[in-house]
C-alpha cells in the first residue's frame, strides 16, 4: 500500500472514531433513514414580493421537541406558522410546499391541542420592528421515524392563524418558506 492510501485511511479512521457511535445492536437492520435525529434546522426565505427571513431550530428534548424561531421582516402582529407537507419552496408564492403537514388526518387546531395537524404551530407575534421570537416544546413533532418533519417545509403566513378555520386557520398568503433539514 502506498503512503497516500495509508494517509487517507488514517484520516478516515480518525474522522469515524470521533463520531458518536451506535452499538452493533442499535445499527442492526438500520438504514440511514432510521438513524436518530436530535436537531433540525430551517432557514426561511421570502416568497416573491416579501422581505421575511429567519431561522427555526428543532431540538429533541426529554419532553418533546423544542422549537425556537427567530424571524424578521414581518408586519407587526400575529402570523400563522406551520410545518407544510412538501419540502419544496420552488414556487414564487410558496404553494409548492403543499398543505399543512397532517399525517394523522386531524382537523386544524392550536399547538396546545392534542387533536390537530402535526404541522399546526400557531402564530409568531412580531413586535413594532417586525421581529418575532417564539420558543416552546411541542409534543407532536417528530424528528425521525414515521411522521418526521425532516424534509418538510416551514411556512410563515401574512395573517394571524385563527386556530379553528378548516383546514388552514384562515392565515392568508405565504410570505416565507424554508425546507427543514437535519442539523448538526
Amino acid at each position: 500500500m502506498n503512503r497516500k492510501k495509508i494517509f487517507l485511511l488514517s484520516i478516515m479512521a480518525v474522522v469515524f472514531a470521533a463520531r458518536p457511535a451506535l452499538s452493533q445492536d442499535q445499527m442492526k437492520g438500520m438504514n440511514m433513514s432510521q438513524v436518530p435525529v436530535v436537531k433540525a434546522v430551517c432557514i426561511l426565505y421570502p416568497t416573491s414580493g416579501n422581505k421575511v427571513t429567519g431561522i427555526v431550530i428543532f431540538t429533541k428534548t426529554d419532553g418533546g421537541v423544542k422549537v425556537v424561531a427567530d424571524v424578521q421582516g414581518l408586519t407587526p402582529g400575529k402570523h400563522g406558522f406551520h410545518v407544510h407537507e412538501c419540502g419544496d419552496c420552488s414556487a414564487a408564492d410558496g404553494s409548492s410546499a403543499g398543505g399543512h403537514f397532517n399525517p394523522g388526518k386531524m382537523n386544524h387546531g392550536a399547538p396546545m391541542d392534542m387533536m390537530r395537524h402535526e404541522g399546526d404551530l400557531g402564530n409568531l407575534e412580531a413586535d413594532a420592528t417586525g421581529k418575532a421570537h417564539l420558543e416552546f416544546v411541542d409534543l407532536m413533532i417528530k424528528l425521525d421515524g414515521p411522521g418526521s418533519v425532516i424534509g418538510r417545509s416551514m411556512i410563515v403566513h401574512e395573517k394571524e392563524d385563527d386556530l379553528k378555520t378548516q383546514p388552514t386557520g384562515n392565515s392568508g398568503s405565504r410570505i416565507a418558506c424554508g425546507v427543514i433539514g437535519i442539523g448538526k
